[in-house]
């Protein structure tokens, strides 16, 4: 008498071709979507450097540009992509159209305190912002999301405020550039998450540019009327590096959608630790600003703060594709 195995049909040659394509397929998504997260990141960690060539423009005047020159590339973006309906669709739904001004004027904070922070001599404290980030996300997440936190997230929290207190003392008042940059970018993440899927990366992004235009321009406009305008003065080098801030903001956005459409979000958030730590790096080895023992000592708790995190968010991952495969294996 035959056993279940001996009468069961061999995978035929079409079905094992077709599961070694999408393994494959599945392998090249991951690859690329590693690579455009690395490029993302690393494009928004060596941003300082951008900074630096602009010299001697200010943080007003880089921001107000960096807004009007998004707002002509991605206007060039929807043409070639033939959204433009999408966008019209975008300004008619206030259910889009309102987080978006909320966002926008987030942003906005976000980019003219970091800009601020790197051309003051402050980026190491910048960096410190984005260090802090994730744990503004989590603390979003109990007081707005009422989410109920899981050990490690409590006893990171609680190390991140120790980190806080100790880098006050270090600075000698709170690390304020910092401490901006965290919540806004935090809140401008949670803005945008309540938006969800219903807009594209670049849909989202001309919004918010149109919004912060009219102020982009009318600052451009006052800087030039006042004389503190660089754009026209210092040579058609500078003229195109600042012109140049409309593609420098859109790119990483764009790999940053790209790499996550194919990633998990653990993946992703893994990969956020590389924008700070080159913002780090180009801080101290190429704007040589001052690392005293007790900054490190601050740093380093917030870091500690951080593995703890990571390792919660890799547990919890492993817990939840063991629960889903098991629930595959045995369905109800």
């Amino acid at each position: 008498m035959s056993t279940p195995e001996q009468t069961a049909p061999a995978p035929s040659a079409t079905t094992v071709s077709a599961t070694a394509s999408a393994a494959a397929k599945a392998k090249k998504e991951t690859t690329a979507g590693v690579v455009f997260g690395i490029g993302a990141y690393g494009l928004w960690g060596l941003l300082p450097l951008y900074f630096l060539v602009l010299q001697p423009a200010g943080a007003v005047e880089i921001v107000a540009n960096r807004v009007v020159w998004s707002l002509i590339f991605c206007a060039l973006l929807i043409t070639v992509t033939r959204t433009w309906r999408l966008l019209g669709n975008a300004f008619r739904d206030r259910t889009v159209l309102g987080p978006l001004a909320i966002a926008a004027g987030l942003i906005a904070v976000n980019w003219l305190t970091y800009t601020f922070g790197v051309t003051t001599g402050h980026a190491v404290e910048a960096s410190l912002g984005y260090f802090i980030n994730p744990l503004v996300s989590v603390l979003l997440g109990v007081f707005v999301l009422k989410e109920r936190l899981r050990p490690l997230q409590w006893a990171a929290v609680g190390i991140g405020f120790i980190a806080v207190g100790v880098l006050t003392v270090s600075y000698g008042k709170l690390p304020w550039i910092a401490l901006v940059l965290a919540f806004s970018f935090g809140l401008y993440g949670f803005v945008k998450k309540r938006v969800g899927p219903k807009v594209t990366a670049i849909t989202s992004l001309t919004v918010e540019t149109v919004v912060l235009a009219p102020i982009a321009g009318a600052t451009m406009i006052f800087l030039g009327l006042t004389g503190g305008a660089t754009l026209a003065s210092d040579g058609p080098g500078h003229f195109w590096l600042l012109a140049a801030s409309g593609i420098i903001t859109a790119v990483p956005l764009l790999f940053f959608g790209a790499s996550a459409r194919r990633l998990p979000m653990t993946t992703i958030g893994l990969l956020q630790y590389f924008a700070p730590v080159l913002q780090f790096i180009v801080a101290l080895a190429v704007f040589h600003e001052a690392m005293t023992p007790d900054r490190w000592v601050g740093f380093g708790i917030v870091w500690l703060a951080l593995v703890l995190l990571t390792l919660d968010m890799l547990r919890t991952a492993r817990k939840n594709a063991l629960m889903k495969k098991r629930a595959q294996l045995n369905p109800a």
